[in-house]
């Protein structure tokens, strides 16, 4: 028997709702009846052997009950999933918890898990003090999420894995702030591709960075940019 070559994909903000509708019209007409797109797209491509990583802003249920019509979907689509947190995902509860509801899902919070050789970490982050949106009182959570950025790096490193992916749902940096907390954190721990989301439109996704860095390769994968189609990542 000839083993399937696995791969690994990423898509963020999928932004379902399917236990009411909530549009996404703000973004644009290419939301319309986004799920379709997605469950279409996803099963051309992913394959059970595969892997797909979901950084953030899963769901806009704000209890699971809500929540999990939406889950569900995603845990029937081919292939195995590690799901990080969003600014959106309010029904978000115990990790643990959600560690034991689904059988092709994994959720990282603090901690990493492995795909092949590659360690999968990762942290929502926060906005950057640059963003004109951010306050005084973001400033907590700014410093808590680079405390869990190096909390999940550090289970990696301390087990001795090398080959190093890293999620998060806000960019680390932008176009126009390409030196931030964040970056210097991925390369103090020698992360080698970090993948982000939560950028939507056209003007936000003038203003991401993506490509080589210090070491580190940068990907945008809100579902949007890619058009609703997963992006292979390895």
């Amino acid at each position: 028997m000839i083993n399937e070559e696995k791969k690994l994909f990423a898509i963020a903000d999928l932004h379902l709702s399917l236990f009411k509708d909530k549009p996404m019209s703000i973004f644009g007409d290419v939301w319309d009846e986004h799920h379709k797109k997605i469950e279409e797209n996803w099963r051309s491509i992913v394959s059970e052997n595969d892997t797909v990583l979901i950084p953030g802003d899963i769901s806009w249920g704000m209890a699971m009950e809500e929540a999990m019509p939406d889950l569900e979907f995603i845990d029937k689509l081919p292939g195995n999933k590690i799901l990080l947190k969003g600014n959106h995902d309010y029904w978000w509860g115990s990790v643990s918890k959600l560690n034991g509801m689904f059988k092709t899902m994994k959720f990282i919070q603090n901690d990493f898990y492995l795909w092949e050789n590659w360690a999968i970490c990762g942290s929502r982050g926060w906005m950057l003090p640059t963003d004109t949106k951010f306050g005084e009182g973001d400033f907590k959570t700014y410093n808590r999420e680079q405390k869990r950025y190096e909390l999940s790096l550090e289970g990696a490193v301390k087990k001795g894995h090398k080959d190093i992916i890293f999620i998060s749902h806000y960019p680390p940096l932008y176009t126009m702030c390409m030196e931030t907390d964040f970056t210097k954190i991925l390369e103090k721990y020698g992360v080698k591709k970090a993948i982000y989301g939560h950028l939507h439109g056209e003007d936000s996704f003038a203003s991401a960075f993506q490509g080589e860095l210090n070491g580190i390769e940068y990907s945008l994968v809100s579902a949007d940019y890619l058009k609703f189609m997963p992006r292979r990542i390895v």
